[in-house]
C-alpha cells in the first residue's frame, strides 16, 4: 500500500495570513479550554454586536422566492444598475452594467482581478502593510509581489516616487488600499493624481480597494481612485461587509472603468472566471440596491459619540498615557496600527509580544509582520469593541510591555 504524501503546491510557499493563523488557532484552544479570549484580530463587526441595516435583511427576506437558480455569471441587473448609478455619480468612467462584477465577498472579486491579468513573473506593487490577501492572490497566480513602504514616520501615506523606483518590465499592476487596512490612513488626492500620472506613463492596471470607503473619522478627505484616473483602466472594489456590516452576506462587487478600446480584452476575461463559478450567492445580492439608495447608517456610527468614533478615541487616548506605544491616529477603516517604541523596547519581537498577550493576558492582536512589514514593531487592532472594552485590552497590552522592558532590562545587568 502507498505512503507517499500528498504535498501541497508550492504556491502555497510565500502565502500567509496570520489574521486567522497560529494565534488564532491558539486562541481557540484557550477557549475550550475555559479561558475568555478577548479578539482584536478581525474586522467582524457581527461578532462585536453589530447588526446589517433591517433594509437590507428585509430586501433579502422580500426575494428569497426569487433566488432559487443561478443569475448572470456578473450578478443580478438591478444589482449592477445600483452600482454603475453610485459609480457614475462619483465621476468614474464607467460604460455600463457589463462593466459591473458582483462575487462572494470582494476577497473573490481580488483573486479573478489578478488572475485575469497576471503571467508567470509579471509584477505587481503592493503596500506595506498590506491587506495580506493582496500578496497572496498575486503570488498564487504566479505573480511577485514589490512592496512600497507606508511608514508611520510619514502618516502611513505612499511616497510616490518609490513607487516610480519600483516599476520594471514586468510591472503590471499597482494596488492601492484606500482607506487603508491596516493602517486607518486616507490617502490625500495629490498622491492619488501621481500615481495615476504614473500609471499612465507605464501602461499600468490600477487596483483600488475601497471597501472602507464610507468609514472616515473627522471629515477625513476621500477621493475615489476611479475618478482621477478617467479613461486610465481602473477596477474598484467595494462592498457590504464593512460600511454596512454584513460580512456574512459575502457580497462585494468590483468596477472596471477607463477606455473601452484599452479594457475589452481584459473584461471578457474577467467574465470568462466569472462564468467558471456560475454566479455569486444570489440571495444577498437583493440586499445591494437598497444599501445603496437607502439611508446612511454608518455616518452616525463615526461622529463623536458613535460607537466607532469612541472606541478609536479610546485607542487614541490609551497610547497617548502609555510608556511604550506610538500609534498615528487612523483616519478611517476599523483598525489601529499602534507600534512599540524602539527607545524603550529596542530589541522587540512582535510576534512573540502577540503570543504572550495572548498566553498572558488572553487578549488577541495580529502581529504587524503579519502584513508584510519587514522587522515590524506594529500590531493591529480592530475598532469594533466598545470603548471600555478596547481601554482595558490596552492596559493588558501595558503590563505585558511592562514584563518584557523589565525581563529585558534585567538580561543587561546579568
Amino acid at each position: 500500500m502507498s505512503t507517499a504524501i500528498v504535498h501541497p503546491s508550492f504556491h502555497l510557499a510565500d502565502v500567509r495570513y496570520a489574521i486567522r493563523g497560529a494565534l488564532a488557532r491558539r486562541a481557540r484552544e484557550l477557549d475550550a479550554a475555559g479561558q475568555t479570549v478577548v479578539k482584536l484580530n478581525t474586522g467582524n463587526p457581527g461578532r462585536f454586536g453589530f447588526r446589517a441595516p433591517a433594509h437590507l435583511t428585509a430586501a433579502i427576506t422580500a426575494h428569497l422566492a426569487d433566488s432559487d437558480a443561478y443569475v448572470h455569471e456578473q450578478g443580478l441587473e438591478s444589482a449592477r444598475a445600483a452600482i454603475l448609478a453610485q459609480q457614475r455619480a462619483r465621476g468614474a468612467d464607467v460604460a455600463g452594467v457589463e462593466r459591473i462584477f458582483i462575487g462572494n465577498g470582494a476577497s473573490e472579486l481580488i483573486d479573478m482581478g489578478l488572475r485575469a491579468l497576471l503571467n508567470a513573473g509579471d509584477e505587481v506593487l503592493l503596500p506595506s502593510p498590506d491587506y495580506p490577501l493582496w500578496s497572496a492572490a498575486t503570488s498564487l497566480n504566479g505573480g511577485v509581489p514589490r512592496y512600497y513602504t507606508c511608514a508611520a514616520a510619514h502618516g502611513h501615506v505612499p511616497d510616490a516616487d518609490e513607487l516610480a523606483a519600483l516599476c520594471g518590465p514586468r510591472t503590471r499592476a499597482i494596488v492601492l488600499i484606500n482607506p487603508n487596512n491596516p493602517t486607518g490612513a486616507c490617502y490625500p488626492r495629490e498622491l492619488l493624481q501621481r500615481v495615476v500620472q504614473l500609471a499612465r506613463q507605464r501602461d499600468l492596471l490600477l487596483f483600488a480597494d475601497e471597501i472602507y470607503d464610507g468609514v472616515r473619522y473627522d471629515g477625513a478627505p476621500f477621493t475615489p481612485l476611479s475618478v482621477l484616473a478617467g479613461d486610465l483602466p481602473c477596477v474598484t472594489f467595494g462592498g457590504l461587509s464593512k460600511v454596512y456590516r454584513a460580512c456574512g452576506f459575502r457580497i462585494g462587487w468590483a468596477t472596471l472603468s477607463g477606455s473601452g478600446a484599452r479594457v475589452a480584452a481584459y473584461r471578457d476575461a474577467l467574465q470568462l472566471l466569472a462564468s467558471l463559478r456560475l454566479c455569486a450567492n444570489v440571495t444577498s445580492q437583493w440586499a445591494i440596491e437598497p444599501a445603496l439608495t437607502g439611508p446612511d447608517t454608518i455616518a452616525p456610527l463615526l461622529a463623536p459619540g458613535g460607537r466607532l468614533y469612541e472606541s478609536r478615541r479610546a485607542v487614541v487616548e490609551s497610547v497617548a498615557r502609555s510608556k511604550f506605544l506610538q500609534c498615528v491616529t487612523p483616519q478611517g477603516a476599523l483598525y489601529a496600527f499602534p507600534a512599540v517604541r524602539a527607545d524603550v523596547l529596542p530589541d522587540f519581537d512582535d510576534n512573540a509580544f502577540a503570543m504572550r498577550l495572548l498566553e498572558e493576558e488572553h487578549a488577541l492582536v495580529v502581529p504587524g509582520s503579519g502584513f508584510n512589514v519587514p522587522a515590524s514593531r506594529h500590531f493591529r487592532v480592530t475598532l469594533l469593541p466598545e470603548a471600555p472594552q478596547i481601554a482595558d485590552v490596552f492596559q493588558r497590552i501595558e503590563r505585558v510591555l511592562g514584563r518584557m522592558a523589565n525581563g529585558a532590562q534585567s538580561a543587561r545587568v546579568a
